[in-house]
């Protein structure tokens, strides 16, 4: 069984691989190590590998992982990737350096809000519903420019980019499809006067379509970690 080091090394090499076919350099996308469900000392191997960004799904988790992992703060960064409530907002602001999942101006309010002003402005990507399910949250297409332009009036938070879980499709062509419509809602909104760099598209089933479609962070967790072992049920 390959070790977490020598799962990272083979996804770079994936990852070097589809930006070779991209034509585009190897340092254009940033590999974002998903951990939700892997305990604190897999995270500490990935680091120990070189990592240093770690993207967790559920907010308690997460909030955990930063205080077992407390150490190690200075050196990383931790990206919320997974919904965000309302009510958990104030922790979020005060623990994260990232939030991929913002889909509704209050959210963005109060994160911005609650950004302790002695940190760094906290980084924000709208959740794009890109595939239209029912199942996603996400924001709608349409409505992503008038969001994008009051996130970006708000202060102690930056607007980087878009972010998405496109439906899962077999073929490269049809991987592709959603991920060519995110990256030109990216550049709509910057022909509209924003300067947003970042598209946060692409795991591990369809991360060369994604880099192939100009993503810039990548959301790895399986290929690294292996496959997750759902949560027991709890009794009804």
């Amino acid at each position: 069984m390959a070790t977490i080091s020598e799962n990272i090394q083979q996804l770079r090499a994936r990852m070097e691989r589809a930006c070779e076919q991209a034509s585009r350099p190897v340092h254009s996308v940033t590999l974002l190590v998903v951990t939700k469900t892997f305990p604190a000392e897999d995270v500490r191997a990935a680091f120990e590998a070189g990592e240093r960004r770690f993207g967790e799904n559920y907010v308690q988790e997460g909030i955990d992982k930063i205080a077992s992992l407390a150490d190690l703060r200075a050196q990383v960064e931790w990206h919320l990737i997974g919904p965000l409530q309302s009510n958990k907002t104030r922790v979020v602001a005060e623990s994260f350096d990232w939030v991929h999942s913002v889909d509704r101006l209050k959210i963005a309010q109060r994160l911005s809000e609650q950004r302790p002003p002695e940190l760094p402005p906290l980084q924000l990507c709208l959740q794009v519903n890109i595939s239209g399910e029912a199942s996603k949250s996400g924001v709608a297409p349409a409505d992503v420019p008038a969001l994008a332009q009051a996130v970006e009036a708000l202060p102690r938070v930056r607007l980087r980019g878009l972010m998405a879980i496109p439906e899962p499709a077999a073929s490269l062509a049809e991987q592709r499809e959603p991920h060519r419509a995110l990256a030109e809602l990216l550049a709509a909104l910057n022909r509209d006067g924003l300067a947003l760099d970042t598209l946060s598209m692409g795991m591990t089933a369809d991360l060369e379509a994604a880099i192939l479609e100009g993503a810039t962070v990548v959301r790895v967790g399986t290929a690294i970690f292996g496959a997750r072992t759902p949560p027991p049920e709890r009794p009804a």
